[in-house]
């Protein structure tokens, strides 16, 4: 368990000082309610609105935003035993998941107390508890969605504000969580109990109608309101306004109109479906607002407005229903006849039909979300089930209807339930333990059950004879009926029958009954109506011929042909409790009782009047006198131990035998006196709490003693856990730095040895240094051309062409050459750049390509002779006929000569090179002038190359004439002979072409490859 875990952990008994005690168990006179109070006072006042009665968890409403419900502190109750930690709704919750997962038995948590006490809450929080902390797989999670999105669509639906509860459940609700065998929610299932249906139609001043109603107003969108014929002002709606209470400010419609849509698609509702729900909403409001005029006896509909948009809404015929809205079917001798309203009987006939839609609405809706959390895999039907039993708290009002005699009469249920389970959960713990058993006396409530549901003589039955026996039956010949029945019931009284003091503060129309809780006097008026809920034969019909599929299954066509007269409103509930009562009987209870801290809905107001009364009716002294019956505190041998091992020479700090021996081996150390305690099979009973807390009172001051020796042995521990750790880095320090010194001293003895080896290699090298590489004298021959590329690399030249380039030594011979050609290429290529560049198209082309000493093949003629610089094949024009010649170009150092086939043609000495001519074109001709004077020549000389500008460069170096090369933009003069003058035009074209023109002229046609 983790700090923060073991930080939150606050005992009952430790902290009974601070603010009172977590469990009234533990209260010393528990039969005070006066201590009771005081004890949850102080509580409340600390924010402490949980405690304990045993494993009952009291609950006080802060009516404030607490921050005890984050996952931290889910965290911390997930799994702890359920005493180790401060009471809390989680520790109720985790302890029934882990019993159910543990024990295999199905679990069920019953939240109960009066409107406004936080029992929704309670509820909303124990599903998101599960929602978080049980394993989770996708299906899993959209199980917890819906689980948790089915709240605020029930609350819409079921929940009103009251004078009591901004947000009061109107109606009983039990839900099953279904669980796998892995402990994840796989499905669920929810049972609703007598929704309070007169509400859709009346509400007290200062009380709303249901949620729904108003979000739809306030949040529905311009579109849907129009569509619905609706007006976003619930003051223009009749059965929006009789509470005089349309806007609260603690809630906002709007907001939870947004909520309530979302969690409709979550659940699985599609847009038909929600559509079609809508427009029952929205006609329920219509139907209030249809206006009834006429003569005395016959009713009539004055608006046709609401009827048009009802029989859109409702998809009914509007005539139809306008003669079901104002007549009513009768049977006469066989024969059906339509007997006219009046004003009245028309209005209760149309409020009757705004309860029978709505209410019938809501039993679809919870179907629906039953559908959607239904478990659905066939191969897991084996699970395990918590239930959740939010249900109406006791209620006594002003003025109590037949709602508070219903709602009442299931608390009187719940009580007995109540005590029942507890009375036999301690009878059987004391039996397995082994601990005589010693019965207890309580207020056994089945006498008012009895007197409520007892067949023919209980007031439901009296209630139902009533309401079906033919003649002027009314609520007051009920109550007379009763007085002749039940008169004589100790837990019944009536005006007629009580004393001159009574009846002081009864009406004539009311019946007292004497609850366990108390006194309350219900008003029969309007009982013999909401028992009977009975709905006009011809409005059923119009309903079954409804075309919204919702109310298709909400008014079965069958209903019109069952003569049997349908149960009565009581009876209903009065079965629909007995099969509630088969359920809990059969799980495991645990129990939340929640306590409202005053009227007004004001944090941290503790109204002590208001609290004992509901101490009072939700029995929790009887439940804490059924507890203190026998012994207040038990504990299993193990924790009992494990928590007072200290006290004790024998048991401190190991107690190695059986655990039973080790525990009375402590208390008779702790001098308990045998009255005092009990030992079980598996636990020790403790009866007074004044024992137990003489215990704890000796475990804080053994504390102290005990604190000071762990400090001293701590204190020794980590010294001495300080010293091996410091010792034991010294050795590895010193371990280290022996283990580098001696590395440093093989390194230098290596390095001397290598030093000596190569000492004998330079000597024999340097001996043999002028022979062919051999073994003798690689490693000098390696050391001089490291030591020159090493020299060089720290004095390299500024560029290529620079002149100071060391010499390399003989064994770089080869780098030597290379690099010397190397220079000699890129002074080439420098002298090129300078007299063509941007001169001459194909120059760009030969800036890539090496300048080459020959152009000829191998396979070509012996010119050895001629001792050639430069050689090149190129093509020679004659002067006068222009016919090509193939001929080899040789430099030498004097002169240019003219070879075929290794014969000497022509010999030009470049001291008598006037000038070389060629075109700005591609092309690769170009002119060597040459004297015309000159006998040895017989005229220029035209020649044509295929790398003209490596060839012109080579020229131009060879005989000095870099700067009498000419290069002409359209044509080129040579000389023929003496005084005879020749032309060759240079124009620009797709293709290399040479021919003589007409006019006598060389005709050179070269495509242009760069644009100058």
């Amino acid at each position: 368990m983790d700090e923060g875990v073991r930080a939150m952990m606050e005992s009952a008994l430790t902290a009974r000082d601070r603010v009172g005690v977590q469990d009234f168990v533990l209260l010393e006179n528990y039969t005070s309610e006066a201590a009771f109070i005081e004890n949850l006072r102080k509580r409340f006042k600390e924010n402490l609105i949980y405690t304990y009665i045993g494993s009952v968890l009291v609950s006080v409403n802060p009516y404030k935003d607490l921050e005890i419900y984050n996952k931290n502190h889910m965290e911390r109750y997930r799994g702890v035993n359920f005493y180790e930690v401060s009471p809390h709704i989680y520790a109720v919750a985790d302890n029934s998941y882990r019993s159910m997962r543990t024990e295999r038995k199905d679990q069920c948590i019953l939240i109960s107390g009066e409107s406004g006490a936080g029992k929704t809450e309670a509820s909303k929080k124990i599903l998101q508890y599960y929602a978080i902390t049980c394993p989770a797989s996708e299906h899993v999670q959209t199980i917890k969605d819906r689980l948790l999105q089915s709240n605020p669509v029930l609350e819409a639906f079921g929940n009103a504000k009251t004078l009591r509860n901004d947000n009061s459940s109107r109606f009983g609700k039990y839900m099953d969580i279904q669980f796998d065998f892995k402990g994840a929610p796989v499905g669920g299932h929810i049972i609703n109990y007598l929704l309070e249906k007169s509400r859709v139609v009346h509400q007290n001043h200062g009380e709303r109608n249901f949620h729904i109603f108003y979000q739809l107003i306030e949040g529905g969108e311009e579109d849907l309101l129009r569509r619905l014929g609706l007006e976003r002002n619930p003051q223009q709606y009749h059965y929006l306004v009789k509470g005089n209470c349309p806007k609260v400010s603690s809630i906002n419609d709007r907001s939870d109109w947004k909520v309530v849509r979302k969690a409709l698609t979550v659940i699985g509702f599609n847009d038909d479906e929600v559509e079609e729900l809508l427009n029952i909403i929205a006609s329920v409001l219509h139907l209030g607002n249809v206006q009834y005029g006429g003569e005395e006896g016959s009713a009539c509909i004055t608006s046709d407005t609401q009827i048009k948009y009802l029989a859109r809404l409702l998809g009914v015929n509007g005539a139809v229903l306008t003669e079901a809205l104002t007549h009513k079917k009768i049977t006469a001798k066989g024969e059906e006849l339509m007997s006219p309203l009046n004003m009245d009987q028309a209005s209760s006939a149309r409020d009757a039909l705004s309860k029978a839609v709505y209410g019938r609405t809501f039993t679809w809706l919870v179907n629906k979300i039953n559908f959607s959390l239904a478990n659905k895999d066939e191969s897991n039907k084996n699970y395990s089930v918590i239930g959740l039993l939010d249900i109406y708290g006791f209620e006594v009002f002003q003025n109590n209807s037949f709602e508070q005699f219903c709602i009442n009469y299931c608390n009187e249920k719940l009580q007995q339930l109540f005590i029942e389970l507890t009375l036999k959960s301690e009878q059987e713990e004391y039996e397995a333990e082994g601990i005589t058993w010693e019965p207890v006396q309580y207020f056994n409530n089945k006498i008012i059950c009895d007197l409520v549901e007892e067949k023919f003589k209980g007031i439901i039955s009296i209630l139902d004879e009533e309401c079906l026996r033919p003649g002027d039956a009314s609520d007051l010949t009920f109550l007379e009926k009763l007085e002749d029945t039940v008169g004589g019931h100790p837990h019944f009284v009536t005006h007629k029958l009580a004393d001159g003091k009574t009846r002081k503060v009864m009406g004539r129309d009311e019946f007292r009954l004497q609850h366990y809780a108390g006194d309350v006097n219900y008003n029969v008026n309007g009982f013999l109506d909401k028992n009977n809920d009975l709905l006009f034969r011809n409005l059923k019909e119009v309903m079954c011929m409804s075309e919204n599929n919702i109310l298709t299954q909400c008014f079965d066509k069958e209903e019109l042909s069952d003569k049997k007269r349908p149960e009565t409103a009581a009876t209903q509930f009065k079965t629909s409790l007995a099969k509630l009562m088969e359920i809990l009987m059969s799980k495991e209870p645990s129990y939340v009782r929640c306590i409202k801290p005053n009227d007004s809905k004001q944090a941290g107001r503790f109204d002590e009047v208001l609290i004992r009364h509901q101490v009072k009716y939700l029995g929790l002294m009887e439940n804490l006198r059924v507890r203190r019956a026998g012994f207040a505190y038990r504990r299993r041998y193990e924790v009992f131990l494990q928590r007072y091992k200290s006290l004790c020479p024998e048991t401190w700090p190991n107690w190695h035998g059986k655990l039973s021996d080790g525990v009375s081996t402590l208390v008779k150390h702790l001098g308990y006196k045998p009255e005092e305690y009990k030992m079980g099979r598996s636990k020790i009973f403790i009866r007074f709490p004044k024992t137990l807390f003489a215990t704890e009172d000796a475990l804080e001051t053994r504390k102290h003693g005990l604190a000071t020796k762990l400090q001293a042995g701590w204190k020794g521990y980590s010294q001495k856990s300080k010293y091996q750790k410091l010792r034991g880095s010294a050795i590895a320090i010193q371990a280290w730095w022996r283990g580098i010194l001696a590395r440093r001293r093989a390194k230098r003895r290596r390095q001397a040895a290598d030093t000596i080896r190569r000492y004998e290699l330079f000597i024999k090298g340097f001996i043999n240094r002028h022979k062919e590489r051999c073994p003798e004298n690689e490693y000098f021959l390696d050391y001089v051309r490291y030591s020159f590329l090493t020299n060089l690399r720290k004095n390299l030249p500024k560029n290529v062409l620079d002149k100071s380039w060391p010499t390399p030594p003989a064994a770089l011979t080869e780098v030597g050459q290379l690099t010397v050609f190397m220079e000699l290429h890129m002074e080439q290529k420098m002298i090129a750049s300078e007299i063509f560049k941007d001169k001459k198209d194909n120059y760009p082309q030969s800036v890539s390509k090496l300048f080459l000493n020959t152009r000829l093949s191998k396979a070509g003629p012996d010119l050895s002779s001629f001792w050639a610089q430069y050689a090149v094949t190129v093509t020679k024009y004659d002067r006068k006929g222009y016919k090509a010649r193939t001929r080899q170009l040789l430099l030498t150092a004097n002169s240019a000569i003219i070879v075929e086939e290794g014969k000497l043609k022509q010999r030009i000495d470049y001291g008598a090179l006037k000038g070389i001519s060629v075109s700005s074109l591609s092309d690769g001709l170009f002119v060597l002038h040459v004297p015309s004077d000159d006998n040895k020549q017989k005229g220029d000389v035209i020649l044509q190359s295929e790398h003209v500008i490596e060839t012109l460069t080579k020229i131009a170096i060879c005989a000095d004439k870099i700067n009498n090369i000419n290069i002409s933009q359209g044509s080129i003069q040579f000389t023929v002979g003496q005084g005879k003058e020749g032309v060759i035009d240079f124009t620009a074209g797709s293709e290399l072409l040479v021919t003589k023109a007409k006019n006598g002229h060389l005709s050179v046609t070269a495509p242009r490859l760069n644009s100058r």
